[in-house]
């Protein structure tokens, strides 16, 4: 899975790189975003189909139209490239509604060895480990988008209030990324780029040659500060490097 990120580019350097127009107010600097934060995607503009890609915000956490409330985002930060063209949920979206996430990197955990140091509760203690591009430029993560109306908040406005969220699409770990867990994001290549956005391109098949991460040799990873398992923690020393875990490292929170 993907469950954290690093997001630090201001909105024009970021639009700069995908060759896209801002359309975007700042959401800051964060050295450790979470699910249900807002973040960063790249999408092909509405109804304009020769028109340049918007970098716009969305809601970490898809929300399907037929959900009564947010709170199922938590639950579908991810969609497992896998089954995208079956699950009902993600079917319609990975044919229509797909995005990039610009990441400056991302967070994965990787598991305790056997006789390595154990957390106060007797468990393998976990290493977190900051992955990112050897050439230090901007990942572009596929991912898939909806818009849902708030009835809470419309009822209240008198009018229709709506949301934009979004899912990271992941795969399985690359050999650079399975020492550390058997899940890893999709990137998707430059050449590729306007393939992925083209709402009117609905073949998912073509698509779904994205999805095989086995041949790619872009990233490099080290290990972080257990500071990051908390949310509450957003600091640029998150991604520099430290010795591995100790005994008595908390858990994940």
């Amino acid at each position: 899975m993907c469950g954290r990120f690093v997001s630090t580019s201001p909105p024009d350097q970021v639009a700069a790189f995908f060759g896209a127009e801002v359309a975007v107010e700042s959401l800051g600097e964060n050295y450790n975003v979470a699910p249900t934060n807002d973040v960063y995607a790249v999408v092909a503009p509405r109804n304009e189909p020769d028109a340049a890609p918007r970098l716009e915000a969305f809601h970490w956490g898809l929300i399907p139209g037929w959900a009564k409330d947010r709170k199922i985002a938590s639950r579908m930060i991810n969609a497992r490239s896998e089954t995208l063209a079956e699950k009902p949920a993600f079917k319609a979206l990975f044919a229509k509604k797909r995005v990039l996430i610009p990441m400056d990197g991302f967070y994965e955990w990787m598991a305790g060895a056997a006789g390595g140091p154990l957390t106060t509760k007797g468990k393998p203690a976990k290493q977190p480990m900051f992955i990112h591009r050897s050439d230090d430029e901007p990942m572009a993560v596929a991912g898939l988008w909806t818009a849902w109306k708030d009835p809470v908040a419309s009822e209240a406005a008198g009018s229709a209030m709506w949301l934009q969220s979004a899912t990271v699409v992941t795969t399985s770990a690359n050999e650079v990324m399975s020492p550390v867990h058997d899940r890893m994001p999709v990137m998707v290549p430059r050449s590729r780029w306007a393939e992925w956005l083209d709402p009117t391109n609905d073949d998912t098949v073509s698509l779904s040659t994205l999805f095989d991460m086995s041949a790619d040799t872009s990233l490099a990873m080290h290990p972080v500060s257990t500071d990051v398992n908390s949310v509450r923690n957003n600091r640029p020393d998150l991604i520099d490097e430290v010795a591995p875990v100790s005994p008595e490292t908390p858990t994940l929170l």
